[in-house]
């Protein structure tokens, strides 16, 4: 069996790594041990929400009173990572009179100052699985009736957001501590596409007729536990939606539906078929032409201009909006894609968000959907 921490394709080796909040979950972990034991460790094991145990090297171990502190090198395997090689740092110290876990930010961890991003103004930013991932994982060591306060720190951090859209985000001060399944997966494009093929072959055999493609894996747990879609459908694209429709088209898939992320899915809307921010971060321009064939005034836009995030502008846009407005996105979506597909599929699309889960659909996914949860049942 392949080790987690590889992936082959065409003989090559790629390594995968591991995520900043797995960083922040092993040192964390293991400086409350440390502090509550009284031994030393060189290494600490953590579980992470992908299923895979990690086995982290712990550094800089120093205790001082009631505090112990010491980090993880960050490792991105061969994923182009700005956080590569850095360290996260966890310092744990004993609350006096109080149970549980309170998790703050350090040197070089950014602070939410917008609205519209999943934690709330004036939280470190630390995301909903990594903070979980900290909390549960200090929780397995911390004996009974006991409290602590983690600071989770990474020096170099500050600077390192200035090559990230922290800034833009209403991030400020440091870097996100991110992740969703604890395990970095490498991201070369060529690499990555190869693989997409592969189990886009490998779910052909039975699915021919119709299959979900979803951008990660926010799209994926929409589709198998609020569409109640069969999970044997779904196939995680990434930002390669014209590879992957190309890929469809030319081997025969005749359904499809796409569930994703409004501020992912619908650059497709302005004809962008490579969805990475970096390839093409056009999310302001896209809701602003469609605030203006809403009738939006020039005060509008600029309102939608100095939105920090998707969910944000989406609160500025349903002031003007018909209540049917995501149904008639989730449409412009589908006709741009079958449009790039030359009309040889059959498209539907499901558009959703963070803060109000499913927005709208079309037609075509309405009628996809209630298809296959009936197969399904």
């Amino acid at each position: 069996m392949m080790s987690w921490d590889t992936t082959i394709s065409k003989g090559r080796k790629l390594r995968r790594g591991y995520t900043t909040g797995s960083c922040a979950a092993a040192a964390a972990k293991a400086a409350a041990y440390m502090l509550f034991s009284g031994e030393q460790r060189e290494q600490i094991s953590i579980s992470t929400p992908a299923g895979i145990t990690l086995e982290l090297s712990l550094e800089n171990i120093r205790r001082e009173g009631e505090r112990v502190s010491c980090s993880v090198t960050k490792f991105s395997g061969d994923d182009p990572d700005v956080t590569n090689g850095l360290q996260v740092f966890a310092s744990v110290e004993k609350m006096q009179n109080e149970v549980g876990v309170v998790v703050r930010a350090g040197e070089g961890v950014g602070t939410v100052t917008r609205p519209g991003l999943q934690v709330e103004v004036g939280r470190p930013a630390i995301n909903p699985v990594p903070m979980s991932m900290i909390t549960n994982e200090v929780g397995c060591v911390l004996p009974p009736n006991t409290g602590v306060i983690v600071t989770i720190s990474i020096p170099g951090g500050e600077k390192a957001a200035e090559r990230t859209f922290n800034a833009r985000l209403g991030v400020e001060g440091g870097l996100s501590i991110l992740g969703t399944t604890g395990i970095v997966e490498p991201m070369s494009e060529d690499v990555f596409k190869e693989i997409l093929s592969l189990e886009l072959q490998q779910l052909l055999p039975g699915c021919a007729d119709f299959l979900v493609l979803v951008p990660g894996n926010l799209g994926k747990s929409v589709a198998l536990h609020q569409l109640f879609l069969p999970s044997d459908r779904v196939l995680k694209m990434s930002n390669f939606v014209g590879f992957i429709l190309d890929e469809c088209r030319h081997r025969g898939v005749k359904r499809l539906l796409l569930v994703g992320h409004i501020g992912k899915l619908f650059k497709v809307a302005a004809g962008i078929f490579h969805t990475h921010s970096r390839v093409a971060d056009a999310r302001f321009e896209i809701f602003a032409a469609q605030a203006a064939l809403l009738g939006a005034d020039q005060q509008t836009i600029h309102k939608l201009q100095r939105c920090s995030s998707v969910e944000e502008m989406l609160t500025v846009l349903e002031v003007l909006a018909p209540s049917n407005l995501y149904d008639i996105f989730s449409e412009k979506v589908s006709l741009r894609a079958r449009d790039y597909a030359a009309e040889e599929l059959e498209i539907g699309t499901v558009l959703f968000s963070l803060k109000k889960g499913i927005l709208g659909m079309d037609d075509r996914a309405r009628k996809l959907v209630e298809e296959y949860t009936w197969k399904r049942s």
